[in-house]
């Protein structure tokens, strides 16, 4: 899923997330909150109709707003206290009022309300984290009033086998109509993330979906799906486009086109790709709107990121269907890898 935080994915309209393959995007409970305000929204006719997506959207229901927004915020069994970052006010998010806001927006797919916990707690600060969340989401599944509106629960429990077991386990008592994983690429290192995936993708029903939140690289997404994950999202392909790293389908992962090896390069991004950039500007051209610091540059990076990402799920999807995943797989990991040792 193409992340669009304030209902709007950074820079590229959706006539271009149409075109690179996009189907579901994702909006933050917690922004819109603040601005314009699920009121608002909910006058003009919902998410939908006020950003002009006709398909899915999914709401992240603030959580990651407890981890992202420590300074800001404070924690209490009720909920946690936000001053705004836009202009101080206190603002008061508890798992009813998450789900309320989630529904007034009108998404189709709606998180529970939950605690990323930062990845350096030990044990007991893991265990009392999660019964929290656990209590939390289960007032999230209770405060629920719009049954066309999915709601998806979320496991914590840090890198502890024993503490990801509980949550689903409490979870799946609960019952929600589809389960994500939480937690991961908060700043642990990623064989933590790969060994809790090992175990814990298996761990969630198969006949709902299991989302891994927040993840990752190309070379992430092939490992995770490999263990059992279906859905993603990711602000990885926009962010890096705006820095000027642009990701490759050939022999090395990405490329920096800041670099000044690109001056003069009159090579697409990616000859392989059929994206607005590839198909229209040179590698030079790129650079030359980076070091002139016009928003096109990063504009042009995104499109073709995502367009990348997209492709990737698409090719993923079909190598599943054809029984030809291992071989898929391998690729986009040797590819990561010799990008690492080339570094």
């Amino acid at each position: 899923m193409p992340v669009g935080t304030k209902a709007s994915v950074k820079g590229v309209d959706h006539e271009r997330l149409r075109e690179a393959g996009a189907e579901i995007t994702l909006v933050n409970t917690y922004h819109l909150h603040l601005r314009p305000g699920s009121p608002l929204i909910n006058s003009l006719g919902g998410i939908h109709r006020f950003c002009s997506w006709e398909g899915p959207i999914l709401s992240d229901s603030g959580g990651y707003q407890v981890f992202s927004l420590q300074s800001i915020r404070s924690i209490s069994e009720e909920g946690v206290r936000f001053r705004s970052h836009l202009d101080g006010a206190e603002i008061m998010l508890t798992p009813e009022r998450s789900v309320s806001i989630q529904e007034e927006l009108g998404v189709d797919i709606a998180m529970a309300f939950d605690e990323c916990p930062p990845a350096d707690l030990d044990y007991d600060g893991f265990a009392r984290s999660l019964e929290r969340t656990l209590r939390w989401e289960k007032r999230s599944a209770e405060a629920r009033s719009r049954p066309e509106t999915a709601l998806f629960g979320i496991t914590q429990g840090g890198k502890h086998k024993e503490l990801r077991t509980q949550s689903i386990q409490a979870l799946q008592e609960i019952g929600f109509d589809g389960y994500a994983i939480g937690g991961l690429s908060v700043g642990e290192p990623q064989e933590v993330m790969y060994d809790v995936l090992s175990y814990h993708v298996q761990q969630l029903p198969e006949s709902q979906i299991r989302y891994l939140m927040g993840v990752g690289t190309p070379a992430d997404i092939v490992e995770a799906v490999s263990q059992g994950v279906d859905l993603f999202d990711c602000v990885m392909p926009t962010r890096a486009g705006r820095f000027g790293r642009a990701f490759l389908g050939g022999d090395r992962p990405y490329l920096n086109i800041r670099n000044a090896c690109w001056t003069s390069s009159e090579e697409p991004l990616d000859t392989e790709c059929r994206c607005l950039a590839c198909r229209r500007y040179s590698r030079a051209y790129i650079h030359h709107l980076f070091k002139a610091e016009e928003m096109l540059g990063p504009q042009l990076l995104s499109i073709h990121n995502l367009t990348h990402y997209l492709t990737l799920m698409a090719e993923i999807r079909k190598a599943i269907e054809t029984g030809t995943f291992g071989f898929l797989y391998e690729k986009v990991r040797s590819r990561w890898q010799a990008g690492k040792e080339h570094r």
